[in-house]
């Protein structure tokens, strides 16, 4: 939920409230799905908005890659605040749900987290959010 505090108000406000609103949902629609066509045997419930809100890291990731995003580094017991680009911080965010999806899948076979909904929402938002935005109206002079 910070992630969407962090980065879904400017998708909002690119959006309008009523569009992103059903962004938000079909995004969570989409990684449900994406979950579903990867673990089609599993049992276990899934519950969680994580999927929408990857869907809106997606959308981020395309508007907004060189926005600077305040983030704190661990040095060992040593830390500091830096400000690096969204298309860093977001990609290096988006390669570690592969990865752990792909290890999870492949090596463990089960897991507590739905990997692939986040790369599904992910990747439904970074597809998708051209066709969302507000057509622009020019003023005739």
């Amino acid at each position: 939920m910070l992630y969407l505090w962090i980065f879904g108000n400017n998708i909002e406000d690119r959006l309008g409230h009523v569009r992103f609103m059903v962004f938000y949902l079909l995004s969570g629609v989409i990684a449900a799905y994406s979950h579903a066509v990867t673990e089609p045997h599993s049992l276990i419930p899934m519950i969680g908005a994580s999927g929408a809100v990857s869907g809106v890291l997606g959308a981020y990731f395309l508007l907004f890659p060189h926005a600077r995003i305040h983030t704190i580094l661990f040095f060992g017991f040593f830390w500091q605040l830096v400000r690096v680009p969204a298309l860093i911080v977001i990609g290096f965010w988006a390669i570690i749900q592969l990865i752990n999806g792909i290890l999870t899948e492949g090596l463990l076979g089960q897991g507590g987290v739905a990997w692939f909904a986040h790369t599904g929402g992910f990747l439904f938002g970074l597809i998708s959010i051209k066709l969302w935005l507000p057509k622009r109206r020019f003023q005739e002079w």
